[in-house]
């Protein structure tokens, strides 16, 4: 099956080797990137104490540049949506990771059950409510700091001819920006797209789906990939 994978480089190549392992063969057409900010990541840090909160491995990626900063906090506890994130806090080197299996529901609930007091959320923008607003909602007070922004960008020529000469039989899509940015792009729809699945990280991230493509739409029982991609 040809997939068409729409997350960033450094995420898409990862989800490619997935499914490379799955016998599938990708289709890369990143739709972001991101674009780090190290001096807000790294006074966040220096102006703030207690447990940390990240919902994506780029506010990590953000703090890797500052490496000397960055080394007073390691053993700062930190809570993280799934375990690529987890994975990513670790390799930069903080020793007490914790990582929420779903999504920003999940991680408020961890992080309200285990920590006291403010938390430092590594945030990025454009970004998901979930987190936020479940924090609300639980009386969980946040100092937010704006670590990274994801830049839309254009379709890569070569995906696009890649595309016309053999369309995708699926659409991976983890993020409501991500989706709406591709739908902008594909106006009118193509013919191949209204016979592909459509498969969704989660209900948010659904939102973004013409109304002619909802017949072929699917929604990943977890908020992570490998939910997304048994749905293939």
């Amino acid at each position: 099956m040809r997939v068409l994978v729409t997350r960033p480089h450094r995420q898409g190549e990862r989800t490619a080797q997935r499914l490379r392992e799955l016998g599938h063969e990708p289709v890369m057409l990143p739709l972001s990137e991101p674009v780090h900010d190290s001096a807000a990541a790294t006074a966040a840090l220096a102006q703030t104490a207690g447990p940390l909160a990240v919902t994506s491995a780029e506010a990590i990626r953000a703090l890797l540049t500052q490496s000397s900063s960055l080394a007073p906090h390691l053993d700062r506890p930190l809570y993280a949506v799934g375990s690529a994130t987890a994975e990513a806090a670790i390799a930069a080197g903080f020793t007490a990771v914790k990582a929420a299996s779903g999504d920003g529901r999940d991680l408020a609930e961890l992080i309200t059950a285990e920590a006291a007091g403010a938390v430092t959320y590594l945030a990025g923008t454009p970004r998901a409510e979930t987190f936020e607003k479940r924090a609300g909602e639980l009386g969980l007070r946040l100092t937010i700091a704006d670590c990274y922004h994801m830049k839309q960008i254009a379709p890569g020529k070569e995906a696009l001819e890649s595309l016309q000469r053999a369309p995708a039989d699926a659409v991976l899509l983890y993020s409501r920006e991500t989706a709406a940015a591709l739908f902008r792009f594909f106006n009118p729809l193509p013919k191949w797209l209204g016979t592909a699945r459509i498969l969704c990280l989660s209900e948010a991230v659904a939102v973004a789906v013409p109304a002619p493509l909802l017949k072929n739409l699917r929604i990943a029982a977890m908020p992570d990939e490998q939910s997304l991609l048994s749905l293939l």
